[in-house]
């Protein structure tokens, strides 16, 4: 996912000084209040898992007992599994129809890109 952290909500107040380059001259010693999360900010990893599991439970996944980054979508014969390691994703599902359906529904939310088929994770070669 291209800029995750950038999704993230914060739900405190947060302030953050001028950009270099962006400096108001007429009041330098001004700070800014952050409306969203921001890559280095110590509160991005969590708000960025926040909104996108509270998207996920909204579709129906539940998080699974096992592992806080795994997600579960089963409904009849249709089966999501959905691996979330900080932005990347691995996704896989019973149907291709479902798999498409579940892709579709994270891109209306969320901007991503389909890399297509897992060939590499994490260093390993799938």
């Amino acid at each position: 996912m291209k800029n995750a952290f950038l999704h993230g909500t914060l739900t405190e107040t947060v302030f953050a000084a001028q950009p270099t380059g962006f400096e108001d001259t007429a009041h330098p010693g001004y700070v800014c209040r952050l409306n969203k999360s921001l890559y280095g900010l110590k509160q991005a990893p969590r708000a960025w898992y926040s909104r996108f599991t509270t998207y996920l439970l909204s579709l129906g996944f539940v998080n699974a007992k096992s592992d806080t980054s795994l997600f579960v979508y089963h409904r009849g014969i249709d089966t999501v599994y959905l691996l979330l390691y900080v932005d990347d994703i691995v996704l896989t599902a019973s149907s291709q129809a479902v798999l498409r359906c579940t892709i579709s529904a994270l891109q209306r939310e969320f901007s991503m890109k389909d890399l297509g088929e897992l060939h590499h994770f994490l260093g390993m070669r799938v």
